[in-house]
């Protein structure tokens, strides 16, 4: 007789959860939406979210409260990750920015900094022509 297969083991395509005290938090707030990841200090993603994936759709998913729920929602389940601090990087020039940034806090997680890394051109590309309306 076959024995059953018993839990405890890691199946195929699960990995182990590494507890990390400190990451790094990378807000990317675009005009469309503003996505959070959670990485180890080696730059390798925990975990991520973003205010589509937290159920905003069309218009709503660019709002500051979209960022704010979506971010809240990865910082809990960072916190049972073991997250206990973490560094603040924030990118683009979206409006959940600030939103994003309260709502990690908020969330039990002690901030060390902030910091933005927007990328800024030194006269690189050619930009876009202007709009006509």
């Amino acid at each position: 007789m076959a024995q059953a297969k018993r839990g405890g083991g890691k199946g195929r395509g699960q990995r182990e959860r590494k507890l990390t005290p400190r990451a790094r938090v990378y807000v990317h707030a675009t005009f469309n939406n503003t996505i959070i990841t959670f990485t180890d200090p080696d730059g390798d993603t925990i975990l991520w979210g973003s205010a589509g994936s937290s159920g905003f759709k069309g218009s709503r998913k660019s709002t500051p409260y979209a960022a704010q729920i979506a971010s809240g929602a990865v910082a809990k389940r960072a916190v049972d990750h073991g997250v206990r601090e973490v560094d603040i990087y924030v990118r683009g020039p979206g409006p959940g920015r600030e939103a994003a940034i309260r709502s990690i806090e908020g969330a039990g997680l002690r901030v060390i900094s902030i910091a933005d890394v927007t990328p800024i051109p030194h006269n690189g590309c050619r930009p876009p022509k202007k709009r006509r309306i």
